[in-house]
């Protein structure tokens, strides 16, 4: 293995681990000597430093780990301040299934299928970009059609429409159940 792979595997090493790495577990993963692992630490500690990055590798106890540049505290504290969206309700989720599967859908259909009020879930998957508005139906007062948006997409890590995992049975609502679930 070449200094620049035994370097990035090192990096690669205590950014992945939850607790500090010891210079010996290094040496034993990569079979090589502690001394040359005490090295190229050091030598990735003044890399970061010098240049300044927003992480750097520090040495505690008996071990290495990342943590944050004390210069950029004031901003992660930001980060922390600002509003996070929380996961999607069921009811969210039940709604959300439906339009991908059943697009373009009004929020009537919607209802009949999950057999209850969806006025609250639409809200919610509209705002988040989930799903947008897509015209008109034709027929009595015209109702909004909805369907799902590249951002549906990307949510669930799909590249489109046919991506979906395949429902059995959507005549029986009853019993209508879709595991659909953001990773």
């Amino acid at each position: 293995m070449n200094l620049a792979l035994t370097t990035a595997v090192i990096e690669a090493l205590i950014f992945a681990s939850s607790e500090p790495v010891t210079v010996k577990e290094i040496a034993v993963i990569l079979e090589i000597s502690e001394v040359t692992v005490k090295q190229i630490v050091e030598d990735l500690m003044k890399e970061y430093k010098n240049q300044r990055r927003g992480i750097q590798i520090m040495e505690v106890v008996d071990g290495y780990h990342f943590v944050t540049n004390p210069e950029c505290a004031i901003y992660l504290e930001k980060l922390r301040k600002v509003p996070r969206q929380t996961p999607l309700s069921q009811a969210a989720l039940e709604t959300l299934a439906i339009v991908a599967y059943k697009q373009p859908i009004t929020r009537a259909e919607i209802e009949v299928l999950r057999g209850v009020r969806v006025d609250s879930s639409l809200s919610t998957l509209v705002e988040r970009g989930l799903i947008q508005e897509a015209g008109r139906k034709d027929g009595p007062g015209r109702p909004i059609l909805y369907v799902t948006t590249k951002d549906f997409l990307k949510y669930f890590g799909l590249k489109n429409l046919d991506d979906l995992p395949m429902v059995d049975d959507w005549t029986n609502h009853q019993q209508f159940e879709i595991n659909l679930t953001a990773d």
